[in-house]
């Protein structure tokens, strides 16, 4: 019975062998059948005439400006910059910084008060971890900004600010107390 199955199989195979052969047996140039003659289909290809190509868009024409600065003023020129040196508040450059001008006021949180009714003084802890008191008339922040007010809930102070235009503006400012 084994050399049925041997005697089988292999005629099987040799059977199956000749069919896969007899299919790669076809060349290009064939007769036209089920595929036509790739030689001759890629001739036609070639003849065909190319596609139209599209248009190429027309540019836009731009309307010219002409810019006459001549007449206008110069805004590099000193026109507004403030004449009155003397007048309105200046920041006093002979003063001697004290500790609390070295932090941004952001940075400074208040954390309490000493004191009772009008001589209450402020606690205000910097960003180094030590707690300053505080009192009107001092000066904390970059802005020199002088206290003018001491009160249980917050500390108010008035800032010196650049107006753009060579003075100084001054800007109330608030530090108020934490709720933690």
């Amino acid at each position: 019975m084994s050399v049925f199955k041997s005697k089988a199989g292999a005629g099987l195979l040799a059977v199956l062998a000749a069919l896969a052969a007899s299919g790669c047996g076809r060349s290009i140039t064939s007769t036209p059948g089920e595929a036509p003659n790739l030689e001759k289909w890629v001739a036609e290809v070639r003849a065909r005439p190319a596609p139209p190509l599209e248009q190429i868009p027309l540019m836009q024409q731009f309307e010219t400006f002409e810019y006459a600065a001549q007449n206008m003023r110069d805004p590099f020129s000193t026109a507004f910059t403030n004449t009155n040196e003397g007048s309105g508040p200046r920041p006093n450059s002979q003063r001697r910084k004290q500790q609390l001008e070295q932090f941004p006021l952001d940075s400074l949180d208040m954390v309490g008060t000493l004191g009772v009714g009008s001589r209450v003084v402020g606690l205000v802890m910097a960003p180094d971890k030590v707690t300053y008191r505080v009192v009107p008339g001092e000066y904390m922040g970059q802005s020199d900004g002088r206290v003018t007010a001491v009160y249980e809930d917050r500390i108010e102070l008035v800032e010196l600010v650049p107006d753009g235009a060579g003075g100084w503006l001054e800007r109330p400012a608030t530090v108020a107390l934490e709720d933690k």
